[in-house]
């Protein structure tokens, strides 16, 4: 592959916490990104990168639109109260006008799947036994990705833990650090149990390597487009960080020190109060399903990334109390520091 060789992704849902870092991330990386949005963009886009304002529910005008693209990242994620309706049709949509163009379909997967009874490390050979009705609409969309591979579409399903940073929606800040002015931290699990993690500008440079290792596999093949030798359906594991509740809790409190905030009285710790939540999910359909996904801080579980570094090389991992505190100061819980005078 040369310098001129064309590289072009679209990114679905781009409007998004990954899409946002997505696009980012791939544009910094040196790739055409025509980013897929239903509105004008929430923020001004990276060099190299242009917004497509249009919906996905005509795939064929989206997959004309986007002529030329290699690889689809499907960064659409509808709030979970509207899975069982959403997700599978907007999946659809997706793969529709990934197979149009064509192109690698790549889907940001989670561990929803293997339910509460997973082992403590998740490889991508770990059977999945969904517990909840997530947990079978995930197992669905991934079933949806290899009935496709029927129709030629080739697709990765890159996991990960729950995402954090690059925005607003994720447990660190509708939970975690809700209170970080007021020195509160709280965490809605057993402070001794391992969680996995994923700093969502990780995430994001990972399916850029992965996408990247497609590229040249099918160049080096000699068939000028993404065509690679690998299954139609790959599965893989990003590792991010695990940690234990009470790591996260002190990793955080660092991070905060180190933005200025250091509370007179110290810091103090809270906890969820998971039986209020599961009598609020009688009436309310978000805490019921919040409810639902408690196991996954009382079950220890990591995911081993060596099948990921195997095939793309060792992936950078921001340091946790680096990505918190990146992660604070985007959410505008902390300010940023002055740069030191030179």
């Amino acid at each position: 592959m040369t310098s001129s060789t064309p590289r072009t992704v679209l990114v679905l849902g781009a409007n998004g916490r990954l899409g946002a870092a997505a696009v980012r991330a791939f544009a910094h990386a040196g790739w055409r990104v025509l980013a897929q949005v239903r509105r004008a963009p929430a923020a001004a886009l990276p060099r190299g990168a242009e917004a497509l304002a249009m919906p996905m529910s005509d795939p064929h005008a989206l997959a004309a639109a986007a002529t030329g693209a290699s690889v689809v990242l499907y960064a659409i994620n509808s709030p979970c109260t509207r899975w069982a309706s959403d997700a599978l049709p907007l999946l659809r949509q997706g793969l529709e006008a990934s197979r149009r163009l064509p192109a690698l379909f790549m889907l940001p997967g989670n561990i929803y799947s293997f339910g509460e009874a997973m082992p403590a490390l998740l490889q991508e050979s770990t059977p999945e036994a969904p517990s909840t009705a997530n947990g079978r609409v995930r197992s669905q969309m991934e079933a949806e990705l290899l009935a496709a591979t029927a129709h030629g579409q080739r697709s990765v399903v890159l996991r990960a833990g729950d995402f954090f940073g690059a925005g607003t929606g994720s447990w660190l800040d509708q939970l975690v650090a809700k209170d970080l002015a007021r020195g509160r931290l709280t965490y809605p699990g057993p402070l001794d149990r391992p969680h996995a993690w994923a700093y969502l500008p990780d995430l994001a440079r990972a399916f850029v390597a992965v996408a990247a290792a497609d590229f040249v596999a099918g160049t080096a093949a000699g068939t000028g487009s993404n065509a690679a030798q690998s299954p139609p359906l790959r599965k893989l594991h990003f590792a991010g960080h695990t940690l234990t509740g009470a790591q996260l809790l002190r990793a955080a409190e660092v991070a905060a020190g180190e933005l200025g905030l250091h509370p007179a009285r110290g810091w103090r710790h809270g906890g969820m109060p998971w039986g209020f939540v599961r009598l609020g999910g009688l009436v309310l359909p978000k805490w019921r399903d919040l409810a639902c996904m408690s196991y996954l801080f009382r079950v220890p579980h990591a995911l081993d990334g060596s099948a990921l570094n195997s095939a793309v090389g060792a992936l950078q991992h921001t340091p946790i109390v680096t990505a918190l505190r990146q992660a604070f100061i985007d959410l505008g819980l902390a300010p940023a520091p002055t740069p030191a005078a030179t």
